[in-house]
């Protein structure tokens, strides 16, 4: 009896164990379950979180962005296949520089624009870069040091400006050896604040297409910008080029304007009301999208300013618009269908007007209803071709970038892609890097190959008189705030036919310079 108790006892110890085990061993697999979904959770978190954002050498896309940005030191087009000519041209000039031998300027715009008139420009200008650094790579005589050219891109409306600066910077203590930030692009808030760290930093920054007043030095007698130079003349300039040429007349003329405006619209707006002081008519506001490249309802807004156009006085025979070039093509196809087409109207702009010149939307048969345009051009191909030899600049010098253009055609230089010259801005771009890569050869010590960066931009104040830079689109003079001085202004009309067509050279001093080219006091 004891025995068969003993054995009794026995099973159900047995039983006991082997329930424990079970359940230790359900609870251990669940736990190893448990950690198994954990461990694919991390993992599939860090893929997310770690996912490669890069598009490119230098160039990548931030957290809540599809935009690639940054500063592409490859052959990277940034999507867009009319640039990858242009991108491929330069990757080859720069590969074929030996290390210690050359600098970096980086060329800023906003490749990642999607509108096909800032994309031409984008073009234009990138091709008139790089054949300004293969002239100074090919054609100076060996001068040291070399020029390699990287792409700057702040983002299609420059919203990620901080973050290429921070990288420009670490660029200038690099092998890099960034020495100068040229193009810019247009003359917007964000391109404002660009400029504003840059040239804090001590990075010189020369300008090719901004124009407004508020992105000069000079203004009510400070520099904002130390380092910055410019190729363009201001808006205030370019108005008054405009005055001298159109004779504008208070009593006839209406000011069309942005509001709130942009520091381009803004600057050119003060100037106009500053030629139409004493004018019997209310400037006309219109309030455009933020993206000024947007069309917006801005239509309908025109389409009620013709009225009012139609009821000022008969003499009243111009009309001054401060405006994007998107709301002025928006203005022109509204004027072409007014009441009053009897009577002629000038439209006069500023520099914004040659995006029109291939704007596949602009109603051209609203040139043929007694309406002109007519704008300042940075640059155009025939501005010294048609003009008479003088001070100021000369079809040679012009014949210079046309020549190179010619050559880049095929190989060596080229090909760079297709290319036109009457938006100006090939012209401007060329121009620019031009007077940058002086800057940086006079910044450079003899026996140097490197000029030390905070002195390029302390050459601008120099170059005038026989140091001046003979720009294909005119004599660059600078005064003391890096100002070009009585720079040519091209007065160009949109033409009925498609295109544009050069009219004259106009000045801000009402003639050009002396031959000395020296500003006054």
């Amino acid at each position: 009896m004891a025995g068969g108790g003993g054995n009794g006892d026995g099973g159900a110890l047995v039983r006991w164990l082997r329930e424990v085990w079970e359940i230790r061993l359900h609870r251990y697999l669940a736990l190893l379950a448990t950690a198994a979904v954990l461990t694919g959770l991390v993992f599939a978190v860090r893929t997310v979180t770690d996912e490669d954002r890069t598009c490119g050498p230098g160039v990548a896309r931030p957290a809540g962005s599809d935009e690639c940005v940054g500063v592409a030191t490859g052959a990277y087009d940034f999507g867009h296949p009319q640039l990858r000519d242009a991108v491929r041209a330069i990757d080859r000039e720069n590969d074929r520089l030996t290390a210690g031998s050359y600098v970096t300027v980086a060329l800023m715009l906003p490749y990642t624009a999607t509108t096909a008139s800032t994309l031409s420009d984008i073009q234009h200008e990138l091709q008139g870069a790089y054949l300004a650094q293969w002239q100074a790579n090919h054609t100076s005589n060996g001068q040291a040091p070399a020029i390699r050219l990287v792409l700057a891109n702040p983002g299609a409306t420059s919203d990620h400006w901080a973050a290429m600066v921070d990288q420009l910077e670490r660029m200038t203590k690099s092998a890099d050896k960034l020495r100068a930030v040229a193009g810019v692009g247009q003359s917007t808030d964000n391109n404002k604040k660009a400029v504003a760290e840059l040239t804090r930093r001590g990075i010189p920054v020369v300008g090719a297409s901004i124009t407004a007043d508020d992105l000069a030095n000079g203004q009510r007698g400070k520099d904002p910008f130390p380092g910055l130079a410019r190729v363009a003349p201001t808006n205030t300039d370019e108005a008054r080029a405009l005055a001298s040429f159109a004779k504008v007349e208070a009593g006839r003329a209406l000011l069309v304007y942005d509001k709130p405006g942009d520091p381009y619209t803004r600057t050119l707006q003060t100037s106009f009301a500053t030629l139409l002081k004493g004018s019997p008519y209310e400037p006309q506001p219109f309030t455009p999208p933020a993206d000024r490249t947007r069309e917006g309802t801005t239509a309908n807004t025109f389409r009620q300013i013709t009225h009012l156009v139609c009821d000022t006085s008969a003499g009243t025979d111009t009309i001054l618009f401060a405006g994007r070039h998107t709301q002025l093509r928006q203005f022109i196809n509204a004027l072409g269908t007014r009441g009053c087409q009897n009577r002629r109207f000038t439209v006069l702009t500023g520099d914004e007007g040659s995006y029109l010149s291939g704007d596949k939307k602009l109603d051209r048969t609203a040139l043929t209803h007694n309406l002109s345009v007519r704008y300042t051009a940075l640059a155009h191909p025939d501005a010294w071709t048609k003009s008479p030899a003088g001070p100021g600049g000369s079809a040679a010098d012009a014949k210079v970038l046309t020549d190179l253009i010619a050559r880049a055609a095929r190989e060596p230089v080229g090909p760079i892609g297709t290319v036109a010259l009457d938006d100006g801005q090939l012209t401007i771009g060329y121009d620019a890097l031009t007077l940058a890569v002086h800057g940086i050869r006079e910044a450079t010590p003899d026996g140097a190959t490197v000029p030390p960066l905070t002195d390029v931009g302390l050459q601008w104040p120099q170059v005038k008189g026989s140091l001046r830079v003979n720009g294909a689109s005119g004599w660059i003079c600078l005064d003391v705030h890096g100002n070009p001085y009585d720079k040519a202004v091209p007065i160009v009309e949109l033409h009925a036919d498609g295109g544009s067509r050069f009219v004259r050279i106009a000045w801000p001093e009402g003639r050009p310079p002396t031959n000395a080219c020296l500003p006054p006091s």
